[in-house]
């Protein structure tokens, strides 16, 4: 009963040949799938790049160990030093900082 199954094919392609409604709706239905098949991709690439760079924009350094931790954690889970910018010893901002200088002659 092989028969049948070429008929169908054979149905299909003359569906999709002859421009009759049938027909049109089935290359467009094709055309929309493919669009999707090659834009899911894109969008699922994108959403990830944006989620990364918003998990990016919540992390701090740890100056001890380098490691990378949430903003708001006060202690680094692998080496334990404080992150909390109130008990840094230089909590001074660097635009109000002075730096004096004297110049010596060198005789």
């Amino acid at each position: 009963m092989t028969r049948p199954s070429y008929l169908l094919w054979f149905a299909l392609i003359i569906l999709v040949l002859l421009p009759t409604a049938a027909g049109r709706f089935l290359l467009d239905l094709a055309g929309g799938l493919l669009l999707v098949l090659f834009a899911l991709p894109l969008l699922v690439t994108g959403f990830g790049w944006l989620g990364w760079r918003f998990l990016q924009s919540r992390m701090v350094q740890c100056d001890t160990c380098g490691a990378s931790v949430i903003k708001d954690s006060l202690q680094c889970p692998i080496c334990g030093s404080n992150l909390s910018k109130e008990d840094k010893a230089s909590s001074i901002p660097a635009s109000s900082a002075t730096i004096d200088i004297t110049a010596k002659d060198a005789d």
